[in-house]
């Protein structure tokens, strides 16, 4: 008689789950098809290769300023400002660099200075410390500025505040300024999220555009001069680059990788950065101090399963969750005082599995609107931090009124 009862349980339990398949078995089907990395790669070159390979009389027996980092390569992998040093009648006279250093070594808001006796270089300037504009002192006798810099096609990357900053003492000066374009890794024909409100304007939000605002760097410097959104304007010349249509990915070139930035180590975390950056203005791990920023977010106090599994219902296109626990450490130049720093943390991991389909910012808001309706007494707001990420208060007033998530992404699509 037990044994009967056993398989009457057993076939009912079996049943039970081939007719009601869990939230992540229905979504693990998606991974079957999900896209792999493209084989061809279109040939693309940078502002700095048309410049190095077809425009250098534009620079010759010029006394440049440079502003660079890390990201500043050519299609060979080599450093900008090891190229420009190697050419006759260039004369490298300064090297401005932004957030994050020269050589991408530094931590988000960690502040630089370099020491001209060991770098065998020309005198080196960090922009983001005390000083964040050029002064006329730093630009003394300089002809011509060039910026290369890999974005990321985010209006909170800091690196695109540094060029409005720069064109702006350059306006003043009457220096000509010179944007070597490079490509929007994550498309130039895709934008999300809200315009910014200049009366949230900061260093990282200076410009009256979307989260994912879409273009490219060169095409954002010629939006700066065109809507005057500084003064007094600089003489521009944008070198285009050859090969580059807006709806491809960076995968999709021919280009080396270079990560622009500790916490942006590929393309994915790039896709996701947008929406997910918006954790850091409250209490929540947003990933960093582990080898996946951006992807995962959690806290000690978070039931990662129950979160996946509300977050999946939603259905949002081009993206699963996971259940996840993760323990931020220090990591020198990523992250050295990760919030739960050595702390187990419990949360979701985001998987995109259809990264054209997939909306970042909106991922972003549904997520942090799901966190706050299942811990409304433990989530802490960052309230001005979190304003400026967002550009506006109108998100975190939302989020405390209880409104739904879907009902607020429709108010900002109108």
């Amino acid at each position: 008689m037990m044994q009967k009862i056993s398989l009457l349980f057993l076939f009912t339990f079996l049943f039970a789950q081939k007719e009601h398949p869990s939230i992540h078995q229905e979504q693990s089907e998606y991974y079957k098809d999900k896209p792999t990395q493209p084989v061809d790669k279109v040939h693309v070159l940078t502002g700095l290769d048309v410049l190095l390979e077809k425009k250098q009389n534009i620079i010759r027996r010029k006394s440049i300023a440079l502003v660079t980092n890390h990201s500043g390569i050519d299609r060979f992998g080599i450093p900008n400002y090891k190229r420009l040093m190697a050419i006759d009648e260039v004369d490298l006279k300064v090297i401005f660099s932004p957030e994050h250093g020269l050589f991408g070594e530094a931590d988000a808001g960690e502040k630089i200075t370099y020491s001209k006796n060991n770098l065998n270089l020309p005198e080196v300037i960090s922009l983001y410390g005390k000083t964040r504009k050029p002064t006329v002192e730093m630009l003394q006798n300089i002809d011509l500025i060039l910026y290369d810099i890999q974005d990321v096609g985010a209006r909170f990357y800091t690196y695109i505040t540094t060029l409005g900053l720069v064109m702006e003492t350059a306006g003043e000066l009457g220096i000509p300024v010179i944007v070597l374009n490079r490509p929007n890794p994550i498309r130039g024909d895709m934008i999300e999220g809200p315009i910014l409100n200049m009366d949230y304007q900061t260093f990282v939000g200076y410009y009256p555009i979307p989260i994912r605002y879409g273009g490219t760097v060169g095409d954002l410097a010629n939006n700066i001069v065109k809507e005057k959104w500084i003064s007094p304007l600089p003489e521009l010349n944008v070198i285009k680059m050859e090969g580059w249509e807006n709806n491809l990915w960076f995968d999709e070139t021919d280009l080396p990788w270079i990560k622009p930035s500790p916490n942006i180590p590929d393309l994915e975390t790039a896709i996701i950065y947008p929406g997910m950056c918006i954790i850091e203005g409250t209490n929540i791990s947003e990933g960093r101090g582990t080898q996946k920023p951006f992807k995962q977010i959690g806290a000690t106090w978070v039931d990662g399963e129950l979160l996946s599994q509300k977050l999946n219902k939603y259905k949002l296109p081009g993206v699963v969750f996971a259940p996840i626990s993760f323990t931020p450490v220090s990591i020198t130049g990523m992250s050295t005082h990760p919030k739960f720093q050595d702390e187990k943390c419990y949360g979701i991991e985001i998987n995109i599995i259809d990264r054209n389909s997939f909306n970042s910012v909106n991922t972003g808001i549904v997520a942090l609107f799901t966190l706050y309706s299942m811990y409304p007494e433990k989530i802490k707001f960052k309230e001005k931090h979190l304003n400026r990420l967002w550009g506006s208060d109108k998100l975190l007033k939302e989020i405390k009124k209880g409104t739904l998530p879907l009902d607020f992404l429709k108010s900002i699509q109108n």
